[in-house]
């Protein structure tokens, strides 16, 4: 019997998704391991935002088989991944610091790790009474990192990270990432290439038109 510790952390085979019965993604086969960051490149329209909300339990898959160590779908391995999306999901109504309690609450906190501490790492010292909605871009994907980073999941999904940030804040997500994955965690990366790959071990899944 294999051990827990010597399997990939995330293991997908045959998955597809369709829209409107026409092919989106897939069939995908691959694995990330902790310690390692996927790189997911392809195309505009090539469906890397849809596979990611698949694996994070946000859509569907048509077909196809998801392994997470620790636990298979929905529920059971919603506790396990933190997405970070497009769009910020923060409540504009509520302070930096609210949101990020809002989602400790419902996501739960890694141990050891304040609001404060990562409001600071990400470059949001002193904004903690500041409202969401009066951030810019760049700085709303700053507070979504540091939700990312507080979170307790093993595995991140990013989509497209490194979008509205500039070179001081692609480096910060390339330590985030650096850090943890030395404590164990994995990352999904999508990226169109533009930018360099974070400083850790990677592998690359590059997406093809549905079959």
């Amino acid at each position: 019997m294999s051990n827990a510790s010597t399997l990939p952390l995330l293991h997908v085979r045959a998955l597809r998704f369709l829209r409107d019965e026409s092919p989106v993604f897939g069939p995908l086969d691959f694995e990330v391991d902790r310690g390692e960051a996927l790189l997911v490149q392809g195309a505009n329209g090539i469906g890397k935002t849809t596979m990611l909300r698949v694996l994070a339990g946000l859509l569907p898959a048509d077909d196809g088989e998801i392994t997470l160590v620790g636990g298979q779908a929905g529920r059971a391995r919603a506790g396990l991944i933190a997405y970070l999306g497009h769009l910020p999901a923060l409540k504009g109504d509520l302070t930096c610091a609210e949101n990020l309690l809002v989602a400790c609450g419902l996501q739960g906190r890694r141990p050891k790790r304040g609001i404060d501490d990562s409001l600071r790492i990400v470059g949001l010292e002193g904004y903690e009474d500041q409202f969401a909605r009066q951030l810019s871009a760049g700085q709303r994907k700053r507070l979504s990192l540091a939700r990312t980073w507080l979170s307790p999941a093993v595995l991140w999904l990013m989509d497209e990270p490194y979008a509205n940030l500039d070179l001081e804040g692609i480096e910060l997500v390339n330590r985030l990432i650096t850090a943890h994955l030395a404590e164990g965690g994995a990352a999904m990366v999508t990226t169109h290439g533009a930018y360099a790959a974070p400083p850790v071990r990677t592998r690359l899944l590059q997406m093809e038109r549905a079959r």
